[in-house]
Parts: C-alpha cells; sequence; structure tokens
C-alpha cells in the first residue's frame, strides 16, 4: 500500500516511516503542503498533519478531496472536538490524535481501505480470488477447494481473508491481531498460529498461507502441479439478493 505523509516534524517523520516500511507500507513524505497534490497519483492514503509550516491544514484537506477521491486520515495534535468536527467536514476519512500508536493507526488505515473497498449490501458484484483449486469469495465469506465448500469460522475466515485480500505480501501478526482480534494480549501469537495451524488443516492446502518467521505470514504459491496454479482475481456478478452466506459461525 502507497501512503503519502505530509508531516513538518522530523523527529516524528523519521519514526513512523520505518515502522510503517516494516509494516509492508511504501511511504513517500513531504514536510509541506506544497506539492501535495502533483504527489497525490499512486497513493492510497493520505496521512496529513494539519499544522503545516506554509498552508492552513483544513484547506489542503479541502484541496486534496476536491481534486482526488484518496483516503484521508488526519494525524493531528489539535485533539479538540471542533478540530476533529472540521477535519472530517473537509474530506478526512477518519482523524487520529496526536501522540499515537503506530499498530492503531495502521489498522485504521487498513480500517479505511476496506470500508472504501466494501461494496455494500446489495452490490452487484462479488471479487473471487483464486489460487491453484481454491477459491476465496471475499464478499460473500464462501471458500471451496477443488470445488468442495469448505466451512471456516467467522475468524479464521478473516484472517484467511486478509492473507488472501493482501497478494503476496506480508500481513504483520500486529496487523492481523489488531484486524481480526481487535487488540493484542499476553499469548496473542499463540492464538494466532493455532488458528493458522486450523485453517491449513481444514483447507489441506498447508502451503496456501505461508509462515515468514518472525513477522507474519503471506499467500503462498500453488505446486506447478496443482490446477490455475497462478492466483487470480475475478469480479463475478450478482444480483442484490447475493448471498448472505458465511464461511462459519
Amino acid at each position: 500500500m502507497h501512503v503519502l505523509l505530509v508531516e513538518d516534524d522530523d523527529r516524528v517523520a523519521d519514526a513512523l516511516v520505518p515502522a510503517l516500511n516494516r509494516r509492508g507500507f511504501t511511504v513517500d513524505r513531504l514536510a509541506e503542503g506544497r506539492g501535495v497534490l502533483e504527489h497525490l497519483s499512486g497513493v492510497d492514503v493520505v496521512l496529513l498533519d494539519l499544522g503545516l509550516p506554509d498552508v492552513n491544514g483544513v484547506t489542503l484537506c479541502r484541496q486534496i478531496r476536491a481534486a482526488s477521491d484518496v483516503a484521508i486520515i488526519v494525524v493531528s495534535a489539535r485533539g479538540e472536538v471542533d478540530d476533529r468536527i472540521l477535519g472530517l467536514h473537509a474530506g478526512a476519512d477518519d482523524y487520529l490524535v496526536k501522540p499515537y500508536d503506530v499498530g492503531e493507526l495502521v489498522a485504521r488505515v487498513h480500517a479505511v481501505r476496506r470500508r472504501r473497498a466494501d461494496p455494500g449490501p446489495g452490490a452487484a458484484a462479488s471479487e473471487v480470488v483464486r489460487v491453484g483449486d481454491v477459491e476465496v469469495d471475499l464478499s460473500r465469506h464462501e471458500v471451496t477447494v477443488a470445488g468442495q465448500p469448505v466451512s471456516l469460522s467467522r475468524k479464521e475466515f478473516q484472517v484467511l481473508a486478509l492473507v488472501v485480500g493482501a497478494g503476496g505480501a506480508v500481513c504483520t501478526r500486529e496487523r492481523i491481531l489488531v484486524e481480526v482480534w481487535g487488540r493484542s494480549w499476553p499469548g496473542a501469537n499463540r492464538t494466532l498460529d493455532v488458528h493458522v495451524a486450523t485453517l491449513r488443516t481444514k483447507l489441506g492446502r498447508p502451503w496456501l498461507v505461508e509462515t515468514v518467521r518472525g513477522v507474519g505470514y503471506r499467500l503462498g504459491k500453488a505446486p506447478a502441479d496443482t490446477p490455475a496454479a497462478t492466483p487470480e482475481r475475478t469480479v463475478d456478478e450478482a444480483g442484490p439478493d447475493a448471498g448472505d452466506a458465511s464461511a462459519g459461525r
């Protein structure tokens, strides 16, 4: 995911950029508002500080929204309710007050992207990812292996959806725990490992979820002799009543 960080404080940027890089983000940083509009191409999320030296941050937020549909998260020391309301009315998708935890920021970035990607109830399309003989319908929460449905618990499917949706990029343990369980706790890594082990057993395709030691998990490559070994994404047509089917309980 490509992030544009608009932050004038070098200390904040010097800490945040490598932290985001370690979590799989590509980050460009601008120390002032000038030039932001010219840097929006290919950007997925803008992290925007309002206290910029050269322009009014709220005005810049409005300009970004007028120029692009890119996701905007304000990250500012201005924490008053009126400031947050002003930022959201200016076009921001979310507002995070400094100081903040990097894990929370990452979770909010993914949440904003997920909300924007979700077509909502009654949508006319369903995204299906095929890897080998495994098909994962991300919107219907359905999984089949060699044409046979596989029943997964809700959290098992959520873990699988994150890994599959990343398209081969690494999903860190921290990200999975925050997005699936909403938090981390002592013993959380063991819980995640158990869910992944159960997921591999149910699917019967241990190569599908690959361990990246010390970091997390990523989508594995199907063996060469597996049908349709190259991951594919398709959009299947579906009517407004297309299922409420769930992959688990």
